[in-house]
């Protein structure tokens, strides 16, 4: 929706600033090439003779060179972290693979919880699927991403085996599963996921999204941001993960980067899809169906809903250019527990994500400030619906009878901050209430330095105030 006008981004063309500033974040530079260890050799070998029995007459020159390049995608004198494990040692920890033992399937395979014998480590163990050099590209993909990258909002790779022809990544087990699990298709048991919950997994996924955007160099393209692939620790801390399809994003006076279009079908930008260029802002605009999902509760495809509601893009998009209908696309399943402020402004960011075009959506540097700070700004809903007719309000669906509330409201005692601070919240568009945040006396810079400020500073200040207050003497007059 073209009219939130509130994010200052940078050109296309413009390259990113690389913040490379310890050793977790090592620079990733593409040009000359090792392999990786741990009998990839022989794999690729095997492989090779494979190919030149099944097809005599098509071993040419050039595509030999572009299977070769399959297996030779590690920059040189960068080391691989990760720990090399046997199948053997992985077929004990998860017990041969056994049902008990399954998660999930993911992108490229099965994954598995196991134990590791040596450690005791409870971990999650991701089978690739042996279906050729297309599985093995994707694997070394992910082995060298998660080595080279580091950030709490990325999932940890632990290790990887590459004996004959099995591939297996061994991460770090993520106990409270995807995502996905806590947005779609709940069982009547499961408690959904309340408003302060969807914004700090929301802050904290955008996070390591600009960890990959802004601190790698050259910039990482995610590439499959989806809420199945946020994976969430025992405390719903989110980390990205299966980096698969990730690529290098475009470097000196490139603008994008091109590739064979790769990824989920309802979270690709449409650029992406229609030329296979790829940029950075094409992983802006899958976060914010993302974001969506997470502000709605709706699916990004969802077959099962009437045809103008299916994808979850094109049915939010009308609905952004009318603000009474705002409160309808919140989740049902959070019974208006929520913040009509907030989700003006959350609603305000995924809008802006979702732009067409790829210029006019904000850098995810700026969508971690506006998410950091809605974040920050916890939800009571005992204290929120204390206010006579509060919550019903917070319940209905942006009708005319909001409006008559308002006004009866703005009747009564001036001294009811509940009900002035919800008129307000209806008086302000969601481009206001983002511009509020991004756009405080129209210094973006310094709207987003005050922002990050705020955050460190918070409990310093609320600390120091009390104590002044217990310590400063009475006076009396």
């Amino acid at each position: 929706m073209g009219c939130f006008s509130c994010f200052d981004s940078k050109e296309e063309g413009e390259q990113l600033n690389p913040k490379i500033s310890s050793s977790h974040e090592q620079p990733m530079q593409p040009p000359r090439i090792e392999k990786l260890p741990s009998g990839l050799d022989k794999q690729r070998m095997k492989n090779l003779v494979a190919f030149k029995k099944e097809h005599p007459f098509m071993e040419k020159e050039k595509e030999r060179e572009e299977r070769e390049k399959e297996f030779n995608i590690v920059p040189a004198g960068v080391s691989i972290s990760a720990q090399t494990f046997t199948f053997r040692e992985l077929v004990a920890a998860t017990r041969n693979f056994r049902p008990e033992c399954f998660l999930g399937e993911g992108g490229f395979g099965r994954v598995y919880k196991g134990h590791l014998e040596s450690t005791g480590q409870v971990v999650a163990i991701k089978q690739l699927n042996r279906d050729g050099l297309q599985g093995n590209r994707e694997f070394l993909v992910e082995v060298l991403m998660l080595s080279l990258l580091h950030h709490p909002n990325l999932v940890n790779l632990i290790g990887y085996c590459a004996d004959g022809d099995q591939r297996l990544l061994v991460y770090e087990y993520m106990p409270f599963g995807s995502l996905e699990d806590h947005l779609h298709d709940l069982p009547p048991d499961k408690e959904p996921l309340d408003w302060n919950m969807r914004m700090k997994i929301a802050a904290g996924a955008a996070k390591g999204l600009e960890y990959l955007h802004d601190k790698a160099s050259p910039p990482v393209i995610y590439r499959d941001f989806k809420s199945s692939n946020i994976l969430l620790d025992e405390t719903f801390h989110p980390k990205l993960s299966d980096f698969g399809l990730a690529k290098l994003g475009p470097v000196g006076d490139k603008s994008h980067v091109s590739t064979r279009v790769m990824g989920t079908y309802g979270y690709c930008a449409p650029e992406y899809a229609m030329t296979g260029q790829l940029t950075v802002k094409s992983d802006v605009y899958s976060f914010g169906v993302v974001l969506l999902e997470l502000i709605t509760g709706r699916k990004a495809i969802d077959s099962s809903r009437p045809h103008g509601e299916q994808n979850l893009v094109s049915w939010a998009r009308p609905l952004f250019n009318d603000r009474r209908k705002l409160p309808k696309m919140a989740d049902p399943r959070l019974e208006g527990r929520y913040p009509m402020r907030g989700l003006y402004q959350a609603l305000a960011v995924a809008s802006m994500c979702i732009q067409s075009e790829a210029a006019s959506r904000p850098l995810i540097a700026d969508v971690v400030t506006a998410l950091s700070y809605l974040a920050s700004q916890t939800y009571d809903p005992a204290t929120a619906h204390a206010g006579p007719g509060r919550s019903e309000r917070r319940g209905q669906s942006g009708n005319n009878n909001n409006n008559n509330n308002d006004n009866s409201n703005n009747n009564n005692s001036s001294g009811n901050n509940g009900n002035n601070s919800n008129t307000k919240e209806r008086d302000d568009s969601p481009r206001d209430l983002v511009a509020g945040i991004l756009n405080k006396d129209f210094d973006r810079e310094r709207a987003v330095a005050e922002a990050k400020m705020w955050g460190e500073n918070w409990r310093e200040k609320r600390k120091a105030m009390i104590s002044n207050a217990e310590s400063s003497p009475s006076v009396s007059s």
